[in-house]
């Protein structure tokens, strides 16, 4: 039983691992999925080539939590949970522990209760004060939770999508759209030619090929990100902004 209890103590401490470096990237300003995605593929030396891998690389305390996830997840964690598995397998035991179905049994249980511990939404609300003070203590990150500070719950997101030609925001600018009626904000946008133009007045103009990232409730956000020029996205746009003075 020894090796059980090995078993799962390493398939927890990776699972722990993967859940702190979870959250270390989302105080970095890493939205929850992305940052799990992250963490995991990194963890585990899956290795993914995506543009939110760009967003890791390119900011320093984001490398050093995942090299540190790449640093752990390559000290042989997955080769020992095989290693003590066949070990645990092969060693004869008395009694019911020699019954290898009986064996199996105990793993699956085990590893159900461990993934259910992992999930543990107690577990993150205490994990979550010492990942802070870690980064805040052995990085120059001012460690913030942009999930609580925008208020990311009751459908509010934040998203990011691609401005293609005939969308209703095209070349227009944001004073013209009017997005603050429906309760959209423009948080910033990412040009084609690389700059980025934070917080934008009312004068800037969408172009194709901008990518915008804007904040608002996820049911708004995937209707504006559809929306095609002409007047029937016009008129989606007043139906929306009257739907928002309804709900007010």
């Amino acid at each position: 039983m020894l090796s059980l209890l090995a078993v799962l103590l390493v398939l927890s401490l990776s699972l722990l691992i993967v859940r702190i470096g979870t959250m270390a990237l989302v105080l970095t300003g890493l939205s929850p999925q992305i940052a799990r995605f992250q963490a995991r593929s990194t963890y585990f030396g899956v290795g993914f080539t995506t543009l939110e891998s760009e967003k890791v690389i390119n900011n320093p305390v984001r490398r050093e939590i995942t090299l540190t996830l790449m640093l752990l997840g390559n000290a042989g964690v997955i080769t020992m949970i095989g290693s003590l598995v066949v070990t645990f397998v092969q060693v004869p035991d008395e009694g019911l522990l020699s019954q290898i179905w009986f064996r199996w049994l105990v793993i699956i249980i085990g590893i159900s209760l461990v993934v259910v511990i992992g999930y543990s939404k107690w577990v993150n609300r205490r994990l979550s004060p010492l990942v802070t003070w870690a980064l805040r203590r052995f990085t120059r990150l001012d460690a913030v939770d942009y999930s609580e500070m925008l208020h990311l719950e009751h459908d509010y997101s934040v998203a990011e999508f691609m401005v293609r030609q005939g969308d209703w925001m095209s070349d227009r600018t944001l004073m013209d759209l009017r997005l603050g009626d429906e309760g959209v904000m423009i948080l910033g946008i990412k040009r084609s030619d690389g700059t980025y133009v934070g917080a934008p007045k009312g004068s800037a103009q969408i172009h194709d090929g901008d990518e915008l990232i804007i904040y608002g409730k996820l049911a708004m956000l995937r209707t504006l990100e559809s929306r095609r020029a002409g007047a029937q996205g016009d008129r989606e746009h007043e139906v929306a902004v009257e739907k928002k003075l309804g709900l007010e």
